[in-house]
Order: C-alpha cells, then structure tokens, then sequence
C-alpha cells in the first residue's frame, strides 16, 4: 500500500475529483471539487491518495481549509473503495501520513443526515470512519446540529426588550469572557479547562475576525437601561451567512432573551438579502436549538466533530 499526496499535474487532479462514493456517505460532486481547487480550498498537498500496487486507486481523503490558511482546518471527505477488506485500517493510514506531513491534526467533519442511526448502512459507514479517526488521533467527539433559515421562514419583529449597538473590542472582549460563563456549548467548556475565559474570549474574536464576515456587524445587546444582556455576532462562510457567536450573560438568562438576540442576527442577514442562513449547536445543548426552531431554522443535517483532545 503507497500513500502520497496529490501533485499539481491535471491528471492527478483528475483523479481526485472522479473518485466515487462507494457507499452512503455521499462524495462531493466532481465539479464541485474543481470549484475548490480554483478557489484553493482543496489544494493538491491537502489531498491524499491510497494506491495498491498497481496503482490503483483504494482511497482519497480531502483536506480544507480557507483560502489563505497555511494549514488544512478540516477533513471534509474521506471515501475507501467498498472492494477495501478492512476500510478503517486503510483509512487510519491514510490519515496518519496527511497528519504527519501536514505536522498537525486538523479535525474531521463528517456530515450525515439527521437519520443516519435508523440505517443500518449509514451506521457501518460512520463506524470505520470513527474508528479511523480514533486510531489517527482524533479521539474528542462532538455532535452537532446543523440548521437552515430561508426566507419564507420570515423574521421576528423587534420587540424593544433588547437595544443592540456597536461596541470597541474592549467592551466584546468583555462580552465573550461573560458570556462563556456557563456555557452550555461542550468545545468551550473544554477549552475552559485549560484556559483562562480572557484568554478564550481573545481567541473567540480572532476566530471570527478571520471568517469572511465583518466586524462592524458585531452588535452589543442592552437593556432598556443600558445595562449588558449579551452579544450578536453575525458572521458568514466562503459560501452563505451563518449565525457566528451569539450568547446572553448569566445573569440575564431564563427570560427568553437568546431569542432576542437570534432574531436580530436573522434580521441583519435577511435585511442584506441572505437566502440561506446557517447555524450550529451541540446537541446536548437543547436551550440553543429550541431557540433556533422557534426562530423558524430547520435542521438540514448532523455533524459529527471528531478532533485532537487538545484541538483549540
């Protein structure tokens, strides 16, 4: 068994948008794929083949990452062959020679639909895929919702419960750090372990800063007196808008003012003519995704997260 990285040579890449999906883990359509190596999402030394010995193809995996990463962020596509005996052994090799030669451990999104445990096929396939991961060193797993908001869905009026105003990053350093306080979301409850809430809250706004939203989009949210309810921070992908961070300090919560703060988010995207609208929460946080529903988001698919233990 060879495991190599792509080279730049059409063919290669060829090769690399054509594999098939052998199995339900559905791949991503070939064009698809070339759309992201011209946009250098997927680039030739993120992606990664398995060959046989006679050169036959038996596995590709593809890394992402932004378009100015020095390094992937994600897994966004493994796919062994259903001729392959033992697909979590190939797959762990597979990943174990992209993380040597990337000297990191990017975390592994798998996307499945929000049924995937009633199919006995779907479950088989997500199974070596976690074992694969595990075995690679992605042993911390979060499960996610995924949701939708479009526009029949409408938006909530604004009810004057909450003002929402512009702030110095002073005040929303300050805001991260409060609002992490309690925090139902298990990824910060994880970092927090290890970190400081100043230093998390510094590494929350970077983190948003570098997504392709702007910052004059960030909203502080008050009482009518001016005191601090919580923050609202609209961001976007390469791809649509999403909800970014929004969160109410805790002081403030059990009045049903995360709803406030959503709807505004929703607003500003859907005032900017957004036609998608997407969101995520753990599953475990049950608060969160109520308020996404009540709000009129679907939920469009589960993510499973799996990534290094000490993945920031």
């Amino acid at each position: 068994m060879f495991f190599r990285a792509a080279t730049a040579d059409p063919a290669d890449l060829d090769r690399a948008a054509a594999h098939p999906a052998d199995g339900p883990v559905p791949a991503l359509p070939a064009g698809k794929v070339r759309e992201e190596f011209a946009a250098r999402r997927f680039r030739p030394e993120w992606t990664w083949f398995a060959e046989g010995p006679d050169g036959e193809l038996l596995a590709r995996a593809l890394w992402w990452g932004r378009a100015d990463s020095e390094r992937p962020i994600a897994l966004d596509c493994l796919q062994v062959r259903s001729s392959v005996a033992d697909p979590a052994a190939l797959a762990t090799g597979l990943l174990a020679a992209g993380h040597e030669a990337f000297g990191a451990l990017p975390l592994y999104n798998l996307s499945l639909p929000a049924d995937w445990r009633t199919r006995p096929d779907l479950v088989e396939a997500v199974a070596w895929r976690r074992e694969a991961a595990y075995r690679a060193g992605l042993t911390r797993e979060i499960e996610r919702l995924r949701f939708e908001w479009t526009p029949p869905a409408g938006t909530a009026a604004p009810t004057g419960r909450l003002a929402f105003r512009e702030g110095t990053d002073e005040e929303f350093l300050d805001a991260f750090v409060r609002v992490s306080a309690g925090s139902l979301d298990l990824a910060t409850q994880s970092e927090l372990r290890a970190k400081t809430p100043e230093q998390l809250a510094r590494e929350d706004m970077e983190f948003y800063l570098d997504c392709p939203g702007e910052r004059s989009w960030w909203r502080l949210a008050e009482l009518p007196d001016g005191t601090l309810a919580g923050l609202a921070v609209p961001s976007a992908t390469p791809y649509h808008r999403n909800v970014g961070y929004l969160g109410v300090v805790p002081e403030q919560r059990g009045q049903g003012l995360i709803d406030e703060v959503l709807a505004e988010i929703t607003r500003f995207h859907a005032a900017a003519g957004a036609d998608r609208i997407t969101a995520t929460t753990d599953t475990v946080n049950a608060p969160m995704a109520a308020a996404f529903a009540r709000a009129g988001y679907e939920v469009s698919e589960i993510r499973l997260v799996l990534e290094a233990p000490e993945h920031g």
